[in-house]
């Protein structure tokens, strides 16, 4: 099984996450991968006093279970560069969900208070984290596949935190839009293809 990167991206409620779920399936049954790891940047710890979180993330769990397939989840809120070292390879199937809550996890991972007005500092292990995962991905074996938002065809925001998130977001998405072989936006539940190719 060769090399297959994939981002999958879109909007809220756009049907991203279920399209990449049902792809893993595919590609795990092209592969003969007897599991899926699926690598979750949104875990049970972080969302302990969060209901409406927990309630997205059993949402997700049900629907992975409906679609069939071995499901191995993997929680990661901050080190996904290591996660994906550890679990990618040949034969294996990686889903990665969502890169977004992953970056938002790095910006709170010190818990700064952030100024509302200026320029932001992101904490060390935003840049250590964010390299380590480039890297991890470009590195990668057998199929990864990566879900993330897209948030910057809205309204710019106010707050100097949430525009340099947006900037932020904007620019890993492109960093891994280049290192994967085929690049995915959904809307409205259908796929379009920006990139595709043959491995």
């Amino acid at each position: 099984m060769k090399t297959r990167r994939t981002l999958v991206f879109g909007g809220a409620r756009s049907g991203k996450s279920a399209y990449a779920e049902k792809e893993s399936v595919l590609a795990a049954s092209a592969a003969g991968a007897q599991e899926i790891v699926y690598i979750a940047t949104a875990g049970r710890q972080a969302s302990a006093d969060d209901a409406e979180m927990r309630a997205r993330i059993d949402h997700h769990r049900q629907r992975r279970e409906a679609q069939g397939g071995q499901w191995r989840t993997v929680e990661e809120p901050l080190a996904l560069g290591a996660a994906l070292r550890e679990n990618a390879g040949p034969g294996r199937v990686v889903l990665v969900d969502c890169l977004t809550v992953w970056l938002s996890n790095l910006l709170f991972a010190d818990g700064y208070d952030f100024p509302e007005l200026g320029p932001i500092e992101a904490p060390a292990a935003f840049t250590i984290e964010r390299v380590d995962f480039l890297r991890a991905l470009q590195e990668a074996q057998g199929t990864v596949i990566l879900v993330s938002n897209e948030v910057g065809m809205g309204v710019v925001p106010t707050g100097a935190v949430s525009r340099w998130f947006v900037d932020e977001a904007g620019r890993l998405n492109q960093s891994v839009a280049a290192l994967c072989e085929r690049v995915q936006w959904v809307a409205a539940g259908l796929p379009l293809s920006f990139k595709d190719i043959a491995c």
